[in-house]
């Protein structure tokens, strides 16, 4: 009897009730619960398909020794812990998610906005401390008229766009990746520079991906572009933002106020940021709600169970560097 295809789940979960519905029948699933590279090579080698999270890395190191592999399913929306060009020319597919908390993060963006703008923690803090006075939201700005400026303009990014529009804000972007004419269908503005987006952004929030481009897109030189007093909202990739940089920024007093929910090294070890009274901070957190994470989890399973059944994966993100593909990708993607 032939065995079935092994489907491997690397991180990040501790049970598999929804992948196993959706393979059943056509593949085995093996829970490694690691974020070791070690752990995959010496446990997932006879892997047909990784299933991965953002808890761990894998570098060519780990994808050289996966012989059976034919897809690694990110399942998420980013994509930078996957070494691509290490998979890509091993004809290993590279797909991700992208899709399933677009509107989980656009609401956690507009949360930073609003809890940061409107001094949420601190009159929390200050009532819990024993006071009850006004002055605790003292230097609250009116949203309405402010300009929120979006690096990326994604789907997230556009969810993100609508949200804002309706609490008044100018909404202008930045994202040299898409087509004319984006913004005129969400009735948003377009600049073509990052320096022309950012001093005129009150509030600015990152809604890229990371990439070599894109990696400490917000440093010392461009948070000094943004006007004095702005408010920095980052629900993308930690490694968007220098950390050192916006520590010394909010210091100065040229970010205001800044919202993360994502940091370089996770978890947070600066405890500049971490105990700073003008930063909120959540645990990379922004793509969750419970009707999401089921949704991410069971369109990655379903990315995984196209490439067992040889039909098109819906989501390849390595195109680029790809060569003999090992599972079918579409000739027109």
């Amino acid at each position: 009897m032939t065995a079935r295809p092994l489907v491997v789940v690397t991180d990040h979960l501790a049970e598999a009730g929804v992948e196993k519905p959706v393979l059943d029948g056509v593949a085995d699933v093996l829970l490694l619960q690691t974020n070791s590279e070690d752990d995959v090579i010496r446990r997932g080698a006879t892997a047909d398909i990784l299933l991965v999270y953002h808890d761990i890395k894998l570098s060519d190191r780990v994808i050289a020794g996966l012989p059976k592999c034919r897809a690694i399913i990110r399942c998420g929306v980013g994509f930078d812990n996957v070494d691509l060009e290490a998979a890509g020319s091993r004809g290993i597919v590279v797909c991700n998610v992208p899709d399933y908390g677009t509107e989980e993060v656009a609401d956690h963006a507009i949360l930073m906005l609003l809890a940061t703008a409107r001094r949420l923690l601190v009159c929390d803090a200050a009532i819990r401390a024993g006071t009850w006075e006004a002055a605790s939201a003292f230097g609250t700005p009116r949203l309405r008229g402010k300009t929120l400026g979006l690096i990326g303009l994604g789907r997230i990014g556009t969810a993100t766009a609508i949200r804002a529009k309706a609490f008044g804000l100018r909404v202008v972007f930045y994202d040299p990746l898409l087509p004319d004419g984006v913004e005129k269908s969400l009735g948003i503005e377009r600049v073509y520079r990052l320096e022309e987006l950012l001093p005129q952004s009150q509030f600015v929030s990152v809604h890229c991906f990371l990439s070599r481009e894109t990696r400490h897109i917000l440093d010392a030189k461009t948070l000094a572009l943004l006007p004095r007093g702005a408010y920095v909202v980052n629900t993308a990739r930690g490694g968007c933002i220098d950390l050192d940089a916006l520590y010394h920024a909010l210091e100065s007093g040229q970010v205001a106020y800044a919202g993360l929910d994502v940091v370089e090294r996770e978890p947070l070890n600066d405890e500049r940021i971490r105990k700073h009274p003008r930063v909120i901070l959540t645990p990379h957190t922004a793509f969750y709600s419970v009707e999401g994470f089921d949704e991410m989890r069971t369109k990655g399973a379903m990315e995984a169970r196209r490439v067992i059944l040889g039909e098109a994966v819906r989501n390849p993100v390595n195109l680029h560097c790809l060569t003999g593909a090992r599972a079918v990708v579409r000739s027109e993607v």
